[in-house]
């Protein structure tokens, strides 16, 4: 089987309506579990392509196959379509339209790129298997890939693939990496109970703040010194809550916070090693600690043979300089991982950097090259086309 017929040609018709339809997604974010627009966009373009499609899957996603039987494998590809909480800085004539709202992690390219696939394969009558897509909402909560998951989009899969733009790369390349690429990640909430007092006599109360403080340093120190420093964990707090007055020592303290690491192992073990670990520092100023701790998302793992075969595809569409191998994982999370529990699969990086540069994932700067679009369009599609061709 021939990788798709007037490859060049078809691509090259097809990116200024993906261009366009980029640019409107752009200046109409919608926030995650509120994709109702995107979703529905989404659905009737892969109606109009000849795609069999689902709406509501996992609250606001959308499945669409084509060529799916019983007799035939299913391979998959997974796009999200969130915005985040981000006011657009841009200055761009697409800028968002929706105050406090933008695409600033790249969720509106991930959506065409799906598309984009979509459109080259639906001119195939030679598929040698099912494909199917999946448009994911919320993975900026790290939800939609459970939702999705429950309501089935990853039954009948025996590979999975996805892609994230990526800054620190410049457009036209795309970052490869075997095994581990993103942390395990959790949410923590921690609440120092003390017992409130005079600002000018803090010996007859129990300081709630000073203890909190004690808390957030006391773990910095426990994991240098009580945990393997070659499996690294990062515990950040960006949120602390507490006192009513100036002069009345505070009662209580809320802290919130993230935690990440590498091993799912030890990210197993974390929750009651960090609950153990401040109830001994609260309890030594004669403090109660409350210690809550809610996984986000487990790590992604590449699948070895996956990343090889997209490795491999990728050189052939772009050339060999352009696919770059990642020594080190990101400590940053992504939901792609919660669908990988069910199913082989691997996620790649895309270049997104423009001459000049690129501003960070989530910065209201966040501006990324739409060259991008056709290297994710032709990295996947040959990806999807070879597995296609090593299965059957």
């Amino acid at each position: 089987m021939t990788l798709l017929l007037n490859w060049s040609e078809r691509l090259k018709d097809v990116l200024p309506d993906l261009i366009e339809l980029r640019r409107h997604l752009h200046s109409h974010p919608e926030l995650s579990g509120h994709e109702y627009q995107t979703a529905a966009l989404v659905a009737g373009e892969m109606r109009r392509l000849g795609w069999e499609v689902r709406e509501g899957v996992g609250r606001t996603g959308v499945v669409a196959e084509l060529g799916v039987s019983d007799e035939r494998p299913l391979v998959g590809l997974r796009v999200d379509m969130d915005a985040l909480p981000v006011e657009e800085r841009t200055g761009l004539e697409y800028a968002s339209t929706q105050e406090g709202v933008m695409h600033a992690c790249g969720h509106d390219l991930h959506t065409c790129i799906g598309i984009g696939v979509a459109r080259l394969l639906s001119g195939e009558d030679s598929l040698q298997a099912g494909v199917r897509l999946l448009f994911q909402p919320a993975e900026e909560l790290a939800e939609g890939a459970r939702w999705m998951r429950q309501d089935g989009a990853t039954d009948g899969l025996e590979a999975i693939f996805g892609v994230h733009a990526f800054p620190a790369l410049p457009v036209g390349s795309i970052g490869v990496k075997s095994g581990s690429l993103t942390a395990a990640a959790g949410e923590l909430q921690i609440e120092v109970i003390g017992e409130g007092g005079h600002g000018a006599r803090p010996h007859q109360s129990v300081d709630a703040i000073w203890i909190a403080s004690r808390v957030v340093t006391g773990l910095q120190e426990a994991i240098t010194r009580r945990l393997d420093a070659l499996n690294p964990v990062v515990v950040s707090f960006g949120k602390i809550q507490g006192g009513k007055a100036f002069n009345v020592i505070a009662d209580r303290v809320l802290l919130v916070g993230t935690v990440r690491c590498l091993d799912s192992s030890l990210h197993d073990r974390l929750p009651a090693w960090i609950e153990e670990t401040v109830c001994s520092i609260c309890s030594s100023f004669g403090a109660e600690a409350v210690v809550r701790y809610r996984c986000i998302a487990p790590p992604v793992y590449n699948d070895p043979e996956l990343t090889s075969l997209l490795e491999r595809s990728a050189a052939q569409e772009l050339g060999a300089d352009c696919v770059l191998k990642l020594e080190k994982p990101s400590l940053g999370a992504e939901d792609f991982a919660e669908l990988l529990q069910d199913v082989r699969g691997t996620m790649f990086r895309l270049g997104v950097a423009t001459d000049k540069g690129c501003a960070p994932l989530h910065s209201g700067r966040f501006a990324p090259d739409e060259g991008c679009i056709d290297v994710g369009i032709r990295v996947l599609t040959a990806t999807l086309i070879s597995w296609m061709n090593e299965r059957g």
